[in-house]
């Protein structure tokens, strides 16, 4: 069973989301002969302040309260 984890940060929606694993999912299935209901794929969002380029945070830090 083929499994596929993914981070991204988050922000996107739901159908953008959507799309990505059923893409991923057809490069799955595609490459390995996979049978598609084998296939897991797991997106993970993390927030932007949690995610860095280069030493500095994507995003700004969470509002506190």
């Amino acid at each position: 069973m083929p499994i596929v984890q993914v981070t991204i940060i988050e922000g996107r929606d739901d159908d953008a989301k959507r799309e990505l694993m059923k893409s991923i999912a057809d490069a799955v299935e595609n490459s390995l002969d996979a049978p598609r209901q084998a296939i897991r794929v797991i997106v993970q969002e993390v927030p932007a302040f949690h995610w860095s380029v280069g030493g500095e945070p994507k995003g700004p830090p969470p509002k506190k309260g």
